[in-house]
């Protein structure tokens, strides 16, 4: 992790096509209060798995949308003007230019799918 971050953002895909991907395992080695791993990609796309506790800062991305999936635990989705709650097993999409924050008042463990030119830290 980044000494000046609270955040462990880690972009390097660790999968490739064919490999089995043990979620789980991932999720129980994770120790950082905000980790989030590049699994592998798909087209464009990057599947990114977060195990995260505490909230992120507000951000936008101005050319890409953004796809968080809830394996489990609870993901609070800030926008401007409400608050997405999100359980376990339930899926939300926040549209490309949407100002917003993530945040999980207990530890949390989401998939996370965005194209591969996002900067995850917003633009």
């Amino acid at each position: 992790m980044n000494k000046n971050s609270k955040y462990s953002i880690d972009l390097k895909v660790k999968f490739g096509p064919l490999e089995i991907i043990e979620v789980p395992k991932l999720i129980e080695k994770s120790t950082e209060k905000w980790q989030n791993m590049s699994l592998c990609t798909v087209n464009n796309s990057v599947i990114r798995l977060a195990v995260i506790e505490g909230e992120f800062h507000w951000h936008k991305h101005d050319k890409e949308d953004e796809f968080f999936f809830v394996i489990d635990g609870l993901l609070l989705i800030d926008l401007e003007e409400k608050v997405i709650e999100l359980k376990s097993k339930q899926g939300f999409t926040i549209p490309r230019g949407t100002i917003h924050r993530t945040r999980a008042p207990t530890r949390t463990s989401v998939l996370v799918i965005e194209d591969y030119t996002v900067k995850p830290t917003g633009d």
